[in-house]
C-alpha cells in the first residue's frame, strides 16, 4: 500500500491486527461446535442487533448505495423503507418458530415437512446466495481500495480474506458478532465522516446540495404508478419486503443469531434494533451520494478526470482520442461506484484516510465473516452430517467447521474476482440475490402457513416456481423475433412473482385434492 503515508497504514494495520486478536480472545472458549455456532446462547440481544445492523450495513451499502444515489435517484432508500413490515413478520411468527424448534440450521424444518428435497434445495439456494453476497463484498471493497493502494483487486481480496478466515475460524460465531458490535460503530463514524468531509467541499453547504439535488430530481424515491416494468416504487417496495422477509426469516446468518440470544424476547428485540439502527444509516448514504453528485457538478474538471479515468478502463489498449471520446458519452450512473473512492483519494487528509478505509474494511468483513460462519454450519449440519457421517466427536465437528469456513471464505473470494467488470456493485446483488433467494422463501412460507400442502404438492410448486424464476432470469436473451414471450416485469420483481409462483401454486393443489374426495363422494 505505497500510495498511502505510513500513519494511514499504521491505522489499518492496528485495526487488522485489532480483528486478528479478537479472535485469538474468543479461541479460548470455542472448543466445541454449540460454541462455535451458538455462542452456547449468551450473548444480549443489544449485542446481537448490532452485529445483525453491521451485516446488513455492508460495502454494497458503504459504496453501492452511494453510487446509486450519484448515478440515479432515492429510488433504492424504499428498500429500506420495507424493513419494518418484513420485521414485524419475522418477530411474531419465524422467531418463535425457530426457537422452539432448536434447530441451528433454518432449513432442518424443511425435510419434515416436505423431505430430503426440500431441505436440500434451500440450502443450495442458501449457499449460492452467500457466495453471491461474499463476491460482491470482496468486489466492492477491492474497487474502492484500488483506487486508494494502487495494488490489483485480486490482491487486495486475497490479503483481505486472509485475516478475515482467520478470526473467523479462530473465534467464531461469539468472535463475528463482538468484532460487528465494534465494527458497526467504525462504520458510522465513518460515513459520518465522509458526509461531513463532502459537504464541506461544497460551498455553500447542505443547502446548495438540497437546491441541486431538487434540479436534477435526486430526491425522488420512483414513480408511484402501478408499473412492475420499471424500478418504480412499488417494484423496490415488493422487492425489499421479500428479500428482508428471506433475510430475517431464511437467511441463516439472521436466524442462527435468533440462537445465541437468552430468550424470544432478547432476539426479537435485536432484530428491531437492527431494523431502527438501519434506516437513517441507509439514509446517510443516500444523502452522501446526493451530496458527491452535488459537488462534482460543480467541479465539471473533476467529472471529466473521473469520466477518463473510467473509460480507460474500459479501453485499456486505446488511444487519447478514443479514450476521450467514449469519456464524454458515459453518464453518472456509468461511474457511480467509483465516485467515492475518488473523492477520498484527492480530498481525504492524512489520518483520516486510515480510519475512513479501516471502516470501509469493517463494512466488508462483517459481512464476509458472518456468511462464511453460516455458510460453514449449514453445510456440515445440513449436507455432511445429513449425508454422509451421521455421528462424529466434538473434536471432529469442529475440525470440520473450522475447514468449511476456510472453504467458504476461498470460495467467496473467487467469487468477487469473477464479478470484476460489473456496472453496479447495488444491482449485481439485488438481481442474484432475488434469484436464488426466491425458491426457498416461497417453499418455506408453503410449509409453515399451509400445513395440509402434501411432499407432491410442494415438489411441483417448486419445479414450477423454479421455472417461473429461469423464465425472468433470461427473458433478455429471448429472440426479438419471439419477443411477446419476454417476461414483462423489472428484474428485481423475480424474487416477488417467484416466490409467489410457488406459495400459490402450492396452495391451489392442496385446495384441489382437499376438493376432488367431497366431489366424488357427492356423485
Amino acid at each position: 500500500m505505497t500510495n498511502l503515508p505510513f500513519v494511514d497504514l499504521a491505522i489499518i494495520g492496528l485495526y487488522l491486527m485489532g480483528m486478528i486478536a479478537v479472535g485469538m480472545y474468543f479461541s479460548r472458549a470455542n472448543r466445541n461446535a454449540d460454541q462455535f455456532t451458538k455462542a452456547s446462547g449468551k450473548i444480549p440481544g443489544w449485542a446481537i442487533g448490532a452485529s445483525i445492523y453491521a451485516t446488513f450495513l455492508s460495502s454494497n451499502t458503504f459504496l453501492g448505495v452511494p453510487g446509486k444515489a450519484f448515478g440515479g435517484n432515492w429510488n433504492a432508500f424504499v428498500f429500506s423503507l420495507s424493513m419494518p413490515l418484513a420485521a414485524w413478520v419475522a418477530s411474531k411468527y419465524f422467531i418463535p418458530f425457530y426457537r422452539q424448534t432448536g434447530e441451528i440450521s433454518a432449513y432442518t424444518n424443511l425435510e419434515k415437512r416436505f423431505g430430503t428435497w426440500a431441505r436440500t434445495y434451500a440450502v443450495v439456494c442458501f449457499l449460492l446466495t452467500q457466495l453471491a453476497r461474499m463476491g460482491s463484498i470482496f468486489f466492492g471493497i477491492a474497487l474502492s481500495l484500488q483506487a486508494l493502494t494502487g495494488f490489483s483487486m485480486q490482491m487486495i481480496m486475497l490479503v483481505m480474506g486472509v485475516c478475515i478466515i482467520i478470526y473467523t475460524v479462530l473465534g467464531g460465531i461469539e468472535a463475528v458478532i463482538w468484532t460487528e458490535v465494534v465494527q458497526a460503530f467504525i462504520k458510522t463514524l465513518g460515513a459520518l465522516l465522509i458526509l461531513y468531509l463532502v459537504i464541506s467541499e461544497v460551498p455553500e453547504g447542505f443547502t446548495q446540495v438540497i437546491t441541486i439535488g431538487k434540479v436534477y430530481d435526486k430526491f425522488s424515491l420512483g414513480s408511484f404508478t402501478l408499473n412492475f416494468t420499471d424500478s418504480t416504487f412499488w417494484v423496490v417496495l415488493c422487492y425489499g419486503f421479500f428479500m428482508n422477509l428471506n433475510n430475517f426469516g431464511m437467511d441463516q446468518n439472521y436466524v442462527q443469531r435468533y440462537h445465541t440470544t437468552t430468550s424470544i424476547q432478547q432476539a426479537r428485540k435485536s432484530l428491531w434494533l437492527c431494523v431502527w439502527m438501519y434506516i437513517p444509516a441507509s439514509w446517510l448514504f443516500f444523502v452522501i451520494g446526493t451530496s458527491l453528485f452535488a459537488y462534482y457538478q460543480l467541479h465539471p474538471d473533476w467529472t471529466e478526470a473521473i469520466q477518463y479515468q473510467v473509460a480507460s478502463e474500459k479501453l485499456p489498449l486505446g488511444n487519447a482520442q478514443a479514450i476521450r471520446a467514449l469519456a464524454s458519452t458515459l453518464q453518472p450512473s456509468d461511474y457511480g461506484d467509483k465516485v467515492m473512492p475518488h473523492f477520498m483519494v484527492h480530498k481525504i487528509p492524512v489520518g483520516l484516510m486510515g480510519l475512513l478505509v479501516s471502516a470501509l474494511l469493517s463494512a466488508a468483513m462483517s459481512t464476509i465473516s458472518s456468511g462464511m460462519n453460516a455458510s460453514a454450519t449449514v453445510f456440515v449440519v445440513d449436507i455432511y452430517q445429513r449425508f454422509w457421517v451421521k455421528e462424529q466427536t466434538e473434536k471432529q465437528h469442529l475440525k470440520l467447521l473450522h475447514l468449511m469456513t476456510v472453504v467458504f471464505g476461498l470460495l467467496g473470494l473467487l467469487s468477487g474476482v469473477a464479478m470484476i467488470g460489473v456496472k453496479s456493485i447495488l444491482d449485481i446483488w439485488w438481481q442474484l440475490s432475488g434469484i436464488f433467494a426466491a425458491g426457498m422463501l416461497g417453499l418455506f412460507l408453503l410449509g409453515l402457513v399451509s400445513r395440509q400442502t402434501h411432499n407432491h404438492e410442494a415438489w411441483i410448486a417448486t419445479t414450477i416456481g423454479i421455472l417461473v424464476i429461469i423464465w425472468m432470469t433470461f427473458s433478455a436473451v429471448i429472440p426479438d423475433e419471439i419477443a411477446y414471450l419476454r417476461s414483462p416485469f423489472h428484474k428485481n420483481m423475480i424474487i416477488v412473482v417467484g416466490t409467489l409462483s410457488i406459495f400459490l401454486v402450492g396452495i391451489f393443489l392442496t385446495k384441489v385434492r382437499q376438493k376432488a374426495p367431497i366431489e366424488a363422494i357427492q356423485e
